[in-house]
C-alpha cells in the first residue's frame, strides 16, 4: 500500500496508536501498576484483619453461650434435686396430711418453675446483652473501615463479596 493513499482516518489511527503505545509505556515507566499492587495488598491485609476480628467474636460470643447453656444444665440440675428432696418429703408428710402433702407439692413445684424461668430469663437476657453489645461493636469496626475508605469502589466490591461469603 503506498502512503499516498492513505487518508486521513488511517494517520489518526496510526497517531492514536503511537499515542497509545507512548502512554502506557509512561504508565509502566512510573510504577503505577506496583503502586496499585500495593493498595490492593494494603486493603487485602484490612480486611483480613477485619475477618480474623469478626472470627474472635464470634468466639467469643459462642464460648458465652456455651457458658449460660452449661449454668442452665446447672440450674435444671438443681431444679432436679430440688424436685427429688421435694418428693421423699411428701412420701414422709404422707401420714400425716394428703391435703398438706398436695399443698406442698404444689408449692414447691411452683417455686421450682420460677427459678427455672429466673435462671432461663436470666441467662436469655445476658446472651442477648452480649451479642447485642458484639454485633454493636462489629458494625462499629466494620463501619469505621468504610468511612475511612469513601470513594474506594474496589474496597467496597471486596467488603461486599467478604460480607456475602460470610452469610
Amino acid at each position: 500500500m503506498d502512503m499516498s493513499t492513505w487518508d486521513a482516518t488511517t494517520w489518526a489511527t496510526i497517531w492514536a496508536t503511537i499515542a497509545l503505545i507512548i502512554f502506557l509505556g509512561i504508565v509502566i515507566y512510573a510504577g503505577v501498576p506496583g503502586m496499585i499492587t500495593k493498595a490492593l495488598d494494603k486493603r487485602i491485609g484490612e480486611i483480613e484483619n477485619d475477618l480474623a476480628e469478626a472470627a474472635r467474636l464470634r468466639k467469643e460470643a459462642e464460648d458465652l453461650l456455651s457458658e449460660y447453656e452449661a449454668k442452665r444444665g446447672a440450674a435444671e440440675a438443681e431444679a432436679a434435686d430440688i424436685v427429688t428432696a421435694a418428693q421423699e418429703e411428701a412420701k414422709r408428710l404422707a401420714a400425716e396430711s394428703a391435703s398438706a402433702l398436695e399443698e406442698l407439692i404444689a408449692r414447691r413445684t411452683r417455686t421450682v418453675e420460677q427459678k427455672i424461668a429466673q435462671a432461663e430469663a436470666q441467662a436469655l437476657a445476658e446472651v442477648r446483652a452480649r451479642s447485642a453489645d458484639l454485633a454493636i461493636e462489629a458494625a462499629r469496626v466494620v463501619l469505621t473501615k468504610q468511612m475511612t475508605d469513601k470513594g474506594d469502589i474496589v474496597v467496597e466490591r471486596a467488603i461486599e463479596e467478604v460480607g456475602s461469603k460470610l452469610n
